[in-house]
């Protein structure tokens, strides 16, 4: 049932500490390579931070945050176990309040890239409450995460026991489409939970809604359109033909992408 989407990273940019604060050199380092993608070099850097008692913790988020995105491109579980390590030995109450973010966001992640899919939508779901911190690419792709795990918990289940978690990510999607008409991440799962729901005729009509809206923010266009026509492709108009009795389905396809076709030409 699940459509598969391009995976996004999950880097989400470090905090930095307020100019007001005087940083561990190594510190700085770390977290400015870190947001270059330089997870060894920074790994490295934050070791030597947490020399300094005063920077010990902020550094052994840093090195969760490295080995969690390091895990992702490499799949080498020692990474997910320094991961753990390095978070679990972080005292919270002495992290910045956006450090306390990055620390939800990066226990989210681990407890997701261990199939912990209901859990980390938990984490996701805190970390969501405190967003105002977070620049708008990385509150969206946190919103994405919630959704893509709150789904892979739902795939988890009898069909029968999927609906409450879909309905929760249409419920959210809408409020941010009310917020935010050309939110890309909110376009696309609002289609994919309404299908999600069983609710074929809502999900074609939000993935129009989607690909049109998409004028929208043209920086998220592309990625939004690709997306949203996977899903209508490989998942909708197929499942929109077998409402139909057999021997129409066939036809029912073809009408129905040809119609998908005219609305993309419409609006390219």
């Amino acid at each position: 049932m699940r459509i598969g989407r391009a995976v996004l990273s999950l880097l989400m940019v470090l905090g930095v500490s307020p100019a007001w604060a005087a940083e561990h050199p190594a510190l700085a380092k770390a977290r400015a390579l870190y947001n270059a993608a330089d997870y060894d070099g920074a790994i490295a850097a934050a070791a030597v931070a947490r020399s300094d008692p005063m920077s010990a913790d902020a550094a052994a988020l840093v090195v969760g945050r490295a080995h969690l995105e390091r895990y992702r491109l490499q799949a080498d579980a020692a990474d997910l176990t320094g991961a753990r390590e390095a978070l679990n030995a972080v005292r919270a109450p002495a992290l910045s309040p956006r450090d306390q973010l990055d620390l939800l966001v990066g226990l989210g992640q681990w407890l997701y890239l261990g199939e912990a899919f209901g859990a980390a939508a938990e984490l996701f779901d805190t970390a969501l409450s405190r967003a105002s911190m977070l620049a708008d690419r990385d509150r969206l792709l946190l919103l994405d995460w919630w959704a893509t795990a709150m789904d892979r918990e739902a795939q988890r289940r009898a069909p029968e026991d999927r609906g409450p978690l879909f309905a929760r990510i249409l419920g959210r999607m809408e409020t941010e489409l009310r917020d935010d008409a050309g939110n890309p991440t909110a376009n696309y799962w609002l289609a994919a939970s309404a299908r999600g729901l069983g609710d074929l005729d809502r999900a074609w009509s939000a993935a129009i809604a989607g690909w049109v809206r998409a004028i929208l923010r043209p920086e998220t266009s592309e990625r939004l359109r690709a997306d949203v026509d996977r899903l209508v492709t490989e998942a909708l108009i197929p499942e929109r033909a077998r409402t139909k009795p057999a021997r129409e389905q066939q036809d029912a396809v073809a009408a129905l992408r040809a119609e998908w076709e005219s609305l993309k030409q419409q609006w390219e």
